[in-house]
């Protein structure tokens, strides 16, 4: 028996523009790059609304003093709580009474809750993405973002390579993360 090997497959990756993930950036088929910054979730509404207003105040200055095209993005990356429920159990293990064994045993159950198929544990990114040809505008345009952001009060860093990875699987595989190996 005879198998033949169909070469007129076409995956996703083909259609895509994206010639590498390097250096926190993506490279495009047309030499062009696209980063940005990775934002730290900052809950305003635990402030009292002087500090409240503030920081939306000096956001807006912000966002009004960008003068190139960018991407806000908001992303949902899966939190794996395994490592957490292992050492709930330690101190489950180690507990030196029933009280404290009921309250570690609470947490655990409320641990697994959260595991399972009703909810998706998952930590909320928050993105300001930009395409830019050239390198030496690319820094210029990230320090102009993190200092902005700094101004109004939140932290910020270039994306990392993980970080864009993240955010492509998001938007084209719905969140999943691809993982390929060896079949056995």
């Amino acid at each position: 028996m005879t198998q033949t090997i169909n070469n007129n497959v076409n995956y996703s990756e083909d259609w895509l523009p994206i010639k590498q993930i390097m250096n926190g950036m993506i490279l495009l088929d047309d030499g062009s790059y696209v980063t940005g910054v990775k934002v730290s979730p900052k809950n305003i509404f635990i402030m009292d609304s002087g500090s409240q207003n503030n920081v939306i105040y000096n956001l807006r200055n912000f966002y009004n003093s960008i003068d190139f095209e960018f991407w806000l993005l908001i992303a949902d990356r899966p939190v794996d709580i395994d490592v957490y429920v292992s050492q709930l159990q330690l101190l489950y293990n180690n507990a030196p009474n029933n009280v404290i064994k009921k309250l570690i045993m609470q947490d655990i159950n409320k641990a697994n809750l959260f595991t399972s198929v009703e909810y998706n544990v998952v930590d909320t990114e928050y993105y300001i993405l930009f395409k830019e040809k050239r390198l030496e505008i690319v820094q210029k345009k990230l320090h102009n973002i993190i200092s902005g952001l700094a101004n109004a009060g939140l932290q910020s860093a270039q994306t990392s390579n993980n970080d864009l990875r993240m955010v492509l699987d998001n938007f084209l595989n719905g969140g999943e993360q691809t993982n390929f190996g060896a079949v056995m």
